[in-house]
């Protein structure tokens, strides 16, 4: 029914609800294993959905991930929705901003690497000082980064401009996860503190 609706009607899967399609009873079907009822929810929402998460994150990848592990979150949890509480398309979207939101919280992703990517330090084989001392003496990037100790400061651009994952890193450092997310956390403040 999902797939006929979109050759139906293309470009329109996934803008709006459907007013013929019971929400509640698809998240009930899929809450019992059901993945027909599932598929049908993925093809009417994830477009839309996909647009609400790039609003929230700002970059494709990040919206794509959000999107996906929303929808592993209403095929796990979909047994868990209750109807008293709200509408069944409120809740996926919930799923979704809750997942997006914690994705903002957890990665420490602030606008960052758009500051790199406009300075083109995005070359993967270089060492991180080796970047910072590339940026110009005058930069307040490099101003702000050198106040930081070194370690953190490596840390920051081995994860905004090589893109490592806070787990890379840990394991790169041998420290635990929640130091390597600490060790970021505090050195984002300072650097926007330092910028602002």
């Amino acid at each position: 029914m999902g797939a006929e609706a979109a050759k139906a009607e293309p470009g329109r899967s996934g803008t709006r609800p459907s007013a013929d399609f019971d929400y509640e009873a698809a998240l009930s079907a899929c809450g019992a294993g059901d993945q027909k009822a599932f598929r049908e929810i993925y093809e009417r929402e994830a477009p839309k959905m996909l647009g609400v998460a790039l609003r929230l994150l700002k970059r494709q990848s990040l919206a794509e991930d959000a999107v996906h592990d929303a929808f592993v979150s209403v095929w796990n949890k979909a047994s868990t929705f209750d109807p008293k509480l709200g509408s069944a398309r409120g809740w996926i979207y919930t799923v979704l901003r809750n997942r997006a939101l914690n994705m903002l919280r957890t990665e420490g992703r602030l606008d960052w690497q758009d500051d790199f990517e406009a300075l083109g330090l995005f070359v993967v084989d270089e060492d991180p000082e080796a970047l910072i001392t590339s940026l110009s003496e005058a930069s307040a990037l490099r101003r702000c980064l050198e106040t930081l100790d070194a370690r953190r400061r490596s840390v920051l651009v081995l994860a905004y401009v090589h893109g490592l994952t806070h787990g890379e890193l840990a394991g790169k450092l041998g420290v635990p996860l929640g130091t390597m997310k600490s060790w970021i956390r505090r050195a984002l403040l300072s650097l926007k503190e330092c910028l602002g």
